[in-house]
């Protein structure tokens, strides 16, 4: 009888033994798989109460003790709503990929569809605080063109997501590389020069100490449903160490938006800011990418391959679509095309203290749209 007894209480040990390994093998693997998106159809498992634990909102963050960092999420204006647990367990589609981080299309339980800009965490900075300090910095700025910060999540380990509004239309990269309308072609061109510049303006002249964009292109511009143009990614270099930042400019001079001063310099300014933006507005009178095939030599004026001898043996038009020409000569507007392209060769000067400035550029942008 005694030894039944001994090995009825045996076998509840091992039973109780083997619960724990089971439970302790399951929670580990669970964590693992936690930011292991999938490609398409991507749910991050629940956070459960720990998620509403932690969240914290106003524009305040949350942190443990003894230097750890426990989940944060910093949430601004029209992300008064966002929890973490709604954020980690929304369905995601990869959108777009780079060095630094991936970008996924999102949609949260109240049909809303977002953004999330995932930083890869090696390159992410170091310390959850100067992220939180420099999201508060973006996060404040509002204006219609300009991609408003919903939320910053900061994970216990390190892993961050923006969160910001998803647009439909897609980006001006995409829209320029559709084709414009013949017929509304220099309206819609003066407008998104506008709404870009405005937008820019307001990164450089809104808040107490300038916001440097650092990355600017066509495909770092949204248009919205009435092709409002909004400028996204602005100031991405403040949440990333410096090698990546310096990553994400090379990245940009391939593409051709590289301000030449930057090859001896490691910090984007406002001016090489406006020298990007000329870029930009050359490729919407060209209607074609900018590129770079090979490095400018001493004669050269520093510009995308594309346009650098449109520029030097001022082939005025041939640097317009043909539509183009042809809308400009109809309509009476032909002074109206070469002074935008002026403006687009003066942002693109190799001197930086030669560039206009935002507010000068507007104001000749609406006096040629007239």
């Amino acid at each position: 009888m005694r030894r039944k007894v001994i090995n009825a209480v045996l076998f509840a040990v091992l039973a109780v033994l083997v619960g724990l390994f089971v439970c302790y093998f399951v929670v580990r693997c669970h964590r693992r798989r936690r930011w292991r998106w999938r490609r398409r159809g991507a749910v991050l498992p629940s956070h459960g109460a720990r998620a509403e634990r932690f969240q914290v909102g106003g524009g305040s963050s949350a942190y443990g003790g003894g230097g750890g960092v426990e989940e944060a999420l910093v949430r601004f204006a029209g992300g008064e709503a966002l929890t973490v647990a709604a954020i980690l367990e929304a369905p995601g589609e990869v959108v777009a990929k780079s060095g630094h981080s991936t970008l996924y299309r999102a949609g949260l339980s109240a049909g809303e569809a977002v953004a999330l800009l995932r930083f890869i965490r090696p390159v992410c900075a170091a310390a959850a605080d100067e992220a939180v300090a420099a999201a508060r910095l973006l996060g404040a700025v509002q204006h219609p063109n300009v991609v408003p910060i919903r939320a910053l999540y900061v994970g216990p380990r390190g892993e961050m997501l923006l969160v910001h509004p998803f647009y439909a239309a897609g980006s001006l990269r995409r829209f320029l590389q559709e084709g414009i309308n013949i017929s509304q072609g220099w309206k819609i061109i003066c407008k998104l020069s506008i709404g870009i510049v405005k937008g820019l303006d307001r990164l450089h002249t809104g808040s107490q100490k300038p916001i440097i964009h650092g990355n600017l292109k066509t495909n770092n511009i949204m248009l919205d449903a009435d092709f409002q143009p909004r400028i996204s990614d602005f100031g991405l270099y403040l949440l990333l160490n410096p090698a990546a930042a310096q990553q994400m400019l090379e990245t940009s001079a391939m593409q051709g938006y590289k301000a030449p001063e930057l090859i001896k310099m490691r910090e984007a300014t406002r001016e090489s800011d406006i020298y990007s933006l000329g870029v930009i507005l050359l490729e919407m009178l060209a209607q074609k990418e900018a590129a770079n095939s090979s490095s400018p030599n001493a004669r050269d004026i520093h510009l995308p391959t594309s346009f650098r001898n449109l520029v030097l043996e001022r082939k005025i038009s041939d640097a317009f679509s043909s539509e183009l020409i042809k809308q400009s000569k109809s309509s009476g507007k032909e002074q109206n095309l070469n002074a935008f392209f002026e403006l687009a060769t003066a942002c693109c000067n190799p001197s930086p203290s030669l560039r206009p400035d935002t507010k000068r550029i507007l104001k000749m942008l609406e006096e040629i749209a007239r």
